[in-house]
C-alpha cells in the first residue's frame, strides 16, 4: 500500500477548531497539502483558514456537527467539489465529562458517545466512497491510550474510545478482505496539552486534568502526518502511552491498584470550576480556539515516538539489546581466580 506525499494530498481534518485538530490542519497546510477544515464553530474555522492562507496555504472551511451524518457527508462532498478528490481523512472531535459514573446523567453519557464514537463512524462512512473511488488513501482516527486502558472519572470518554477501536478493527479487516488499499490508523496519544480540559463538563468542583506527563499537540500532529504517508495500524503517542499500554498487557490488576492510588488526585487541578460553568458538550465555546492548553509546564518530549517514526534505528536498537542479552547468557557462571 502506497500513500501520496503530503504535498500532493487533499486532506479533510474534522474537529479542527482547536487543540490537536487545529495543529494537524496547520502542519498539513505548511507541508503543502490542500486542507478542508471542519468543526461546529464558524468563527474558529474562519481564524484557522485566515492563518493558513496567511502563510500561503490552501484551506476551505465547512461547519458541521459530527453527530449528524448528512453534515459529515457534506464535508467529504465539499472536499471533492473544491479540490477534485479526497486522499486523507483525519477525524479528531471529542468532548468529555469528568465525573464518577453514578454522577453522570444518561443524556451526558450518550452525548459523549454520539460525538466520540458515532461521530467517528460517520466520518469513515462519509469518506470511504471517495477514497474507494480514488483507489487509495488513509483514514486516520484520533483515539487515545484510554481506548486500551480506561481511567476513573472518564467512563463515557473511555467507552467512546474503546468502541472506536472495535469498529476500526472490523473496518480494517473488511478493506483488507476486499483488497482495497486504504490505510486505517488509530492514533492513541497519552495526555495532551489542549483546551479539552477547559471545555469539559466537570462535577469535580475544579477544572479537570489528566495523568501527567502531558505532551504538546504538535507531537500528535507529527504522528498524524507520519501515518498519512506511511500506512500504520496503531500509533501510540508519548512514552507514557506506551508504558501504560505495556503495563495493562502485563497486569491489568496492577494498573487498577496504581490508578486507585493516584488517578483521582491527579485528574483535579486547584482551579475552582462549577458544574454549570461553560462547556462544549452541546455547543462550541466561542473562546479556546488555541492549539495548546494550560499544562505546558507539565509537557515533556517523547523518545519512543522518534523510534517508531525511524524503524531502522528502532529495530537496530532492539537487535542490539537481544545481541547483548545473548552475549551475557554465554558468559561463564563461575570465574576461577588465579592462585
Amino acid at each position: 500500500m502506497q500513500l501520496k506525499p503530503i504535498n500532493q494530498q487533499v486532506v479533510a481534518v474534522v474537529g479542527a477548531s482547536s487543540g490537536i485538530g487545529r495543529e494537524t490542519a496547520l502542519q498539513f497546510a505548511k507541508k503543502g497539502a490542500k486542507v478542508v477544515v471542519s468543526a461546529r464553530s464558524e468563527s474558529k474555522l474562519a481564524s484557522l483558514v485566515e492563518e493558513i492562507r496567511g502563510f500561503g496555504g490552501e484551506a476551505t472551511a465547512i461547519v458541521a456537527d459530527v453527530t449528524v451524518f448528512e453534515q459529515v457527508k457534506a464535508i467529504a462532498d465539499r472536499t471533492v467539489e473544491v479540490y477534485g478528490r479526497l486522499d486523507t481523512w483525519v477525524h479528531c472531535p471529542a468532548i468529555a465529562v469528568y465525573a464518577t459514573f453514578d454522577n453522570t446523567t444518561p443524556e451526558e453519557f450518550k452525548r459523549v458517545i454520539d460525538v466520540g464514537l458515532i461521530g467517528q463512524a460517520h466520518g469513515a462512512m462519509a469518506a470511504l466512497p471517495h477514497l474507494k473511488r480514488e483507489g487509495r488513501g488513509a483514514l486516520i482516527h484520533l483515539s487515545s491510550v484510554l481506548g486500551r486502558r480506561s481511567l476513573p472519572l472518564q467512563s463515557s470518554y473511555c467507552t467512546a474510545k474503546h468502541g472506536m477501536e472495535g469498529f476500526i478493527e472490523a473496518l480494517r479487516v473488511e478493506l483488507q478482505h476486499e483488497k482495497i488499499p486504504i490505510s486505517v490508523t488509530s492514533v492513541k496519544p497519552a495526555a495532551v496539552n489542549t483546551p479539552l480540559y477547559n471545555n469539559a463538563l466537570t462535577r469535580l468542583g475544579v477544572k479537570p486534568a489528566s495523568l501527567p506527563p502531558f505532551y504538546e499537540p504538535g507531537l500528535v500532529a507529527d504522528a498524524v502526518l507520519y501515518v498519512a504517508e506511511h500506512p500504520t495500524r496503531d500509533f501510540l503517542v508519548g512514552d507514557a502511552a506506551r508504558t501504560l499500554d505495556l503495563l495493562q498487557r502485563l497486569s491489568p490488576g496492577l494498573v487498577d491498584s496504581i490508578l486507585q492510588r493516584v488517578a483521582f488526585k491527579l485528574q483535579r487541578t486547584d482551579e475552582p470550576k462549577s458544574d454549570d460553568a461553560p462547556n462544549n458538550l452541546y455547543e462550541s465555546i466561542p473562546a479556546n480556539d488555541r492549539v495548546k492548553g494550560d499544562f505546558s509546564n507539565l509537557a515533556i518530549p517523547s523518545v519512543t515516538d522518534w523510534l517508531d517514526k525511524n524503524p531502522v534505528f528502532k529495530w537496530g536498537a532492539l537487535a542490539g539489546v537481544v545481541a547483548l542479552g545473548a552475549a551475557l547468557l554465554t558468559l561463564p557462571t563461575e570465574v576461577t581466580l588465579p592462585h
